[in-house]
């Protein structure tokens, strides 16, 4: 896990986007802050750069490669798998059967997007200090 890497966020709604660009900016960390519209274009950066991404928050439904798909690809990928990024769901619902899947493909999280900015600011906020603090085996100082 590269802590100064970017964070990448896998989300085809662009109010969505719009809204988690408002959160990052005020939280005003100082990764920088990379969108992708569907889970095509995510893995793709990810299997053809050389950029450790700090953390990968991706949404589910998507076109073209959805987010269990993206998963299912990230985690197979042994130079992906290397990396450690932190794999986490950012979707509207949460339903069971997701929640499950998505869990057995070792996600890290799978949160329910509030529609209240305050609440999506300050669950942002968390999700990003826990990763701050953690340790992962490519990055002991």
């Amino acid at each position: 896990m590269n802590k100064s890497g970017p964070i990448i966020i896998i989300e085809d709604d662009l109010d969505d986007q719009e809204m988690l660009s408002e959160v990052f900016n005020e939280l005003d960390y100082k990764n920088e802050i990379i969108f992708f519209g569907d889970g095509e274009q995510a893995l793709n950066y990810l299997i053809n750069t050389d950029v450790e991404p700090f953390i990968i928050f991706s949404d589910i439904n998507m076109p073209k490669l959805n987010g269990m798909e993206l998963r299912a690809k990230v985690h197979q990928n042994e130079d992906l798998r290397l990396k450690s990024i932190p794999y986490l769901f950012f979707s509207t619902v949460a339903e069971q059967e997701n929640v499950i899947d998505a869990y057995s493909k070792s996600v890290q999280g799978f949160f329910i997007k509030p529609s209240n900015f305050n609440d999506l600011k300050n669950i942002i906020k968390t999700i990003v200090e826990y990763w701050l603090m953690c340790v992962s085996p490519n990055y002991i100082k």
